[in-house]
């Protein structure tokens, strides 16, 4: 790309605290509108291209040599949501950064609730910041209707500590929380990602705050893009809650004591 669509330095001051992490993988197009409009929310944003052949990784890189606000990690083949975000995180912690919102490459993320979330979590830092989707009309009703199982086993998994939804990805991390949480155990590197993270931050002691936020489902023609498998996915999902409900059944006292203490200071 011969120019940026968008001034380097236009936008907010950066900080170095709070970073935008987007891991992406073949969004086509729609990995630039995202970049754009986060990068006109909130400063820096770093993008992890997880093995992407569309040519993105090309890209980005262009933006990213000409802006120093926009960060690029290319990981050389595709190992997962999961992975590429625990890649950014890594390097994140390692440049100072203690929270990172996660938003997907799609264009499915609100950008311009960004601030909102991170504000919030400069308040609760010590908290994860959770979007609570709110889908519109056209939302395909068998991704909304299918969330709320595994919905459902989350709020049981952490015996009802508050998480509103399990599976949106736009959120915000404490990252040292995140790290250990995942360098802890091999999985949460593929689309297990979110429900798993936010289960075991639960557990970890992490609580929850809930905000709502707008999801989009781009139809193809909109430059849409999907690698969710059902059958496969699904199987991944259903794997990690057994693992999880195993995990739930070990720590019941220690959920059950929390909640207590949580309803006591009601």
């Amino acid at each position: 790309m011969s120019e940026l669509p968008y001034d380097p330095d236009a936008g907010p001051a950066p900080s170095a605290t709070h970073l935008v992490l987007i891991p992406s993988f073949n969004p086509g197009p729609a990995v630039f509108d995202t970049v754009r409009a986060a990068r006109a929310a909130w400063a820096p944003v770093w993008v992890v291209v997880d093995g992407s052949t569309d040519g993105s990784a090309e890209g980005l890189a262009d933006w990213a040599r000409a802006d120093p606000r926009l960060h690029l990690i290319v990981l050389p083949r595709n190992r997962g949501k999961g992975a590429a975000v625990l890649a950014g995180l890594d390097a994140a912690s390692a440049a100072g950064f203690t929270h990172a919102l996660t938003m997907d490459s799609d264009g499915q993320h609100p950008a311009d609730r960004i601030a909102e979330f991170m504000e919030c979590s400069r308040r609760r830092p010590e908290a994860m910041i959770l979007g609570n989707p709110v889908f519109a009309s056209d939302a395909p009703q068998l991704r909304v209707q299918g969330r709320k199982v595994s919905n459902a086993w989350a709020r049981l998994e952490t015996f009802g500590a508050g998480i509103g939804d399990s599976l949106y990805g736009f959120r915000v991390y404490p990252i040292e929380a995140l790290r250990a949480v995942m360098r802890g155990q091999r999985w949460m590197r593929r689309f297990d990602f979110d429900p798993e993270a936010v289960v075991r931050l639960s557990w970890a002691g992490v609580p929850a705050v809930n905000l709502p936020a707008p999801v989009r489902y781009l139809r193809p023609d909109e430059g849409g893009v999907s690698h969710f498998r059902y059958l496969r996915d699904n199987t991944l999902l259903s794997w990690m809650h057994l693992r999880l409900v195993l995990g739930f059944l070990a720590r019941i006292p220690l959920l059950l004591g929390r909640r207590l203490v949580r309803s006591s200071r009601r």
